[in-house]
């Protein structure tokens, strides 16, 4: 459900039912008011009066706290990174850039998705601070449904993944400042896309 939700595919406003999610999910409807209870928890639901529970709108103001969240995180991240980073680890964030970049070619917004956050938790576990990224998976949706709206086709994508690659490059270089400079770079590529995005979905947000 949170993954529909980051999606669109149950978009802002969105009614909310157990029996629903139930049924679309194939479960009980248990599991699907845990879930619901879950997302409510972090802020990607809401349960109105006489109205049931429905999927929030996207709050710029929340969305522009989770990224100063994250830049905070992943700044340190990828400082600690230069420091220290395990050779397995950095061997695999090539084949993430590769599936990445072959995920854009394809137009393929899912897989280019999975494999972003997949090389952003990889980067925290190579420097042995895994707890730092789950941190960041707690409140990252909020920002998730706005980068979605901004994967708008491959060209949107490859320049993510060249941003991708400055990072690396760095950690590589252990160039902290640049490690640094790069991901502030990388995280502020969404107050970029902004405004085209609320002038294009205006109806998406509060």
């Amino acid at each position: 459900m949170r993954r529909a939700i980051v999606t669109l595919e149950l978009p802002p406003g969105m009614r909310l039912s157990e029996h629903e999610v139930a049924l679309r999910y194939g479960v009980s409807r248990q599991p699907a008011r845990e879930a619901m209870i879950a997302l409510a928890k972090i802020g990607l639901v809401r349960v109105l009066p006489q109205r049931g529970t429905v999927v929030v709108k996207i709050s710029t103001r929340q969305m522009m706290q989770v990224r100063f969240t994250r830049e905070a995180l992943e700044t340190a991240i990828v400082r600690r990174a230069c420091e220290r980073f395990d050779p397995m680890i950095r061997s695999s964030l090539d084949s993430l850039i590769a599936a990445q970049r072959q995920a854009a070619l394809d137009n393929d917004h899912a897989s280019f998705e999975e494999h972003d956050e997949r090389f952003h938790a990889a980067l925290a576990a190579g420097a042995d601070v895994e707890l730092a990224w789950r941190a960041v998976i707690d409140v990252k949706c909020h920002m998730d449904r706005v980068c979605h709206l901004t994967l708008q086709d491959s060209t949107s994508m490859l320049k993510l993944i060249a941003q991708h690659e400055a990072i690396i490059a760095a950690v590589d270089a252990r160039d902290a400042d640049a490690a640094d400079k790069a991901m502030r770079h990388h995280l502020t590529e969404i107050l970029r896309s902004l405004p085209r995005v609320l002038a294009d979905r205006a109806d998406l947000f509060e």
